[in-house]
């Protein structure tokens, strides 16, 4: 595997750590002794074919996934497993929630509850899991529904709303709870075509204008090239190729790379 072009943050601490990371389902193995960091503030995007592991990567960060072997860390903090006199030993439920507090997810689908209305949707968790007051939490989804392009259809249930709106609104759910660490999940390989950009559009902004950190899993590649920071191409479970976006999108070293590019702009 190349060696990592990232540097870590001010403390010398990566945001996000794969150690030794291994992830089976059943005898299929999907993930294998990865090993990558992403830096404080950097935006790092997983590209490759279907099948490749980049989603089971998002889905582990956000403890939807147990890990098989190895270990992550969130800004130092052990997220599933610890090492302990040389013993891998659980996390508990408790203390991974407690982690994963800063961390926000969007996904392919939407997920939004289709029972509440949008702003309903936004303030769920600012109120039940942050704490804060309802009013509180309203004025803060306001401020992001028009940050979305969205504060017109707040009263709005879910099936009311098109792809594209449907995924901003998921889009201002996640921000709402402050993260640090934003994953983002194929979040325009449902849309219909034409609603693509007023999604991707959202997104240039937040990253021009926050220090979230962002794991991204794109088909999007002029997406993934004006967002990110580094690029990493994944086959079969592992980082084959790792970049600058100028780079990989350039100048692709490994031919799998420059098959999969190839094929997909």
């Amino acid at each position: 595997m190349p060696e990592n072009t990232a540097t870590a943050g001010a403390s010398g601490t990566p945001h996000i750590e794969f150690r030794d990371v291994v992830k089976r389902f059943g005898d299929h193995t999907v993930l294998d002794d990865l090993n990558f960091t992403v830096s404080k503030g950097e935006r790092v995007t997983l590209i490759g074919p279907s099948g490749s592991g980049k989603t089971t990567i998002l889905r582990l960060v956000m403890t939807l996934e147990e890990l098989t072997g190895g270990y992550i860390h969130i800004d130092g903090t052990p997220l599933q497993y610890a090492e302990q006199n040389g013993k891998r030993v659980r996390i508990s439920d408790k203390r991974r929630r407690r982690t994963t507090t800063d961390i926000g997810m969007v996904f392919q689908h939407f997920n939004l509850f289709p029972n509440m209305t949008v702003m309903e949707n936004i303030i769920e968790a600012p109120v039940n899991v942050m704490g804060l007051k309802k009013d509180e939490a309203a004025a803060k989804a306001e401020a992001l529904l028009d940050k979305v392009g969205m504060a017109w259809k707040k009263d709005a249930r879910p099936s009311e709303l098109s792809g594209g709106q449907q995924q901003r609104i998921a889009i201002a759910r996640a921000l709402a709870m402050d993260p640090e660490i934003l994953l983002l999940d194929e979040v325009t390989s449902a849309l219909d075509p034409e609603l693509v950009g007023e999604v991707l559009a959202v997104l240039k902004d937040i990253a021009a204008e926050t220090d979230i950190s962002m794991l991204i899993v794109t088909h999007e590649m002029q997406f993934a090239r004006d967002v990110s920071d580094r690029v990493m191409m994944f086959d079969h479970g592992a980082v084959i190729e790792e970049a600058t976006p100028d780079k990989i999108f350039s100048e692709p070293e490994n031919q799998r790379t420059q098959d999969f590019l190839r094929a997909v702009l």
